[in-house]
């Protein structure tokens, strides 16, 4: 069997697709207290493997069931991976970190569950697959890129290292959000325990990395107004970069003094996922396929080297 590289990373596609959908509906489990509609693992109860005869239950059941949707997602990158003519060896490795990934957080959803939800767990459990969104995505990239051809930098090295300053605090502002999550009222279940924090002291520190965050993309948007090859590289992921964060802020601070209802905790888990997919694209922006005809940008300017 042959995969072309074209059909190789409509299947990449799916999987990150499937990677972002599980997300929002176990935000979903979460949100309508249904954690716990399933109090053991990998069956559903003791007496059931599969039980939807209530609904938390039924809500939970689902979201386990979609589970294997993106299981067999990831499986199936890592098999055409290696029918895909002509086979790379870097595509095989990052779908393979994709099934260990979703392996391990199907085994962290479990720990969750025997723990009672536990915010730690619940906390890791939001933070592991966050870190599959920012390898499918680097996937994706990847596969729509020629074969057999050297990346090289495409701006400048201040810039580049912006970039990866905005994915760092990103990352951060992610955690502390999930801290947030541990304090706040949307556990999961009604008796599970929370965080010892005050929720007005986890936001604080959420707001301060989103504001830092968005600090640091202003920042690099001021740089490239003067650097022209940044600015044709960056401009287009870091305007949809900056659109996000500032929406994800805005509803952050708008479902917090409507004391947090589900449906805006909703999409602020849908936007978080979305703003680590555009981080992690601004960040894979700065390096692109050689082209032996383009000029060589130096380390300490994004101008063309002269040799």
């Amino acid at each position: 069997m042959q995969v072309s590289p074209a059909r190789y990373r409509r299947i990449a596609i799916g999987a990150l697709v499937a990677l972002s959908v599980i997300i929002v509906t176990g935000a979903a489990v979460r949100l309508t207290n249904s954690g716990l509609g399933c109090d053991d693992w990998p069956a559903c109860n003791s007496t059931s493997l599969i039980d939807v005869s209530s609904t938390h239950a039924a809500i939970e059941q689902i979201n386990r069931l979609f589970t294997g949707v993106v299981g067999a997602a990831v499986i199936l990158a890592v098999l055409a991976s290696r029918w895909r003519t002509p086979r790379r060896r870097d595509l095989t490795l990052l779908s393979w970190w994709l099934v260990i990934g979703v392996v391990a957080n199907a085994v962290l959803g479990g720990i969750s569950v025997k723990v009672d939800l536990h915010p730690m767990a619940v906390q890791g459990h939001m933070l592991l697959s966050m870190m599959l969104i920012v390898a499918g995505t680097v996937l994706v990239k990847r596969a729509g890129e020629p074969d057999g051809v050297e990346l090289r930098r495409t701006v400048s090295l201040a810039s580049r290292r912006l970039t990866w300053l905005v994915f760092g605090v990103t990352s951060v502002a992610i955690v502390t959000g999930t801290v947030v999550t541990g304090a706040g009222p949307h556990a999961g279940d009604e008796l599970a325990e929370r965080l010892d924090i005050a929720i007005p002291t986890a936001a604080r520190l959420h707001a301060v990395t989103v504001l830092t965050a968005l600090a640091l993309a202003v920042l690099l948007a001021w740089r490239m107004r003067s650097v022209h090859a940044d600015r044709r590289v960056l401009a287009g992921p870091l305007e949809r970069w900056i659109l996000a964060g500032a929406g994800q802020a805005a509803l952050g601070y708008i479902q917090y003094f409507n004391d947090v209802p589900e449906l805006l905790v909703g999409i602020h888990v849908a936007g978080a996922t979305l703003v680590m997919f555009l981080t992690t694209q601004l960040v894979l922006a700065t390096r692109a396929p050689l082209d032996p005809a383009a000029p060589h940008l130096d380390d300490t300017t994004s101008q063309p080297a002269t040799v």
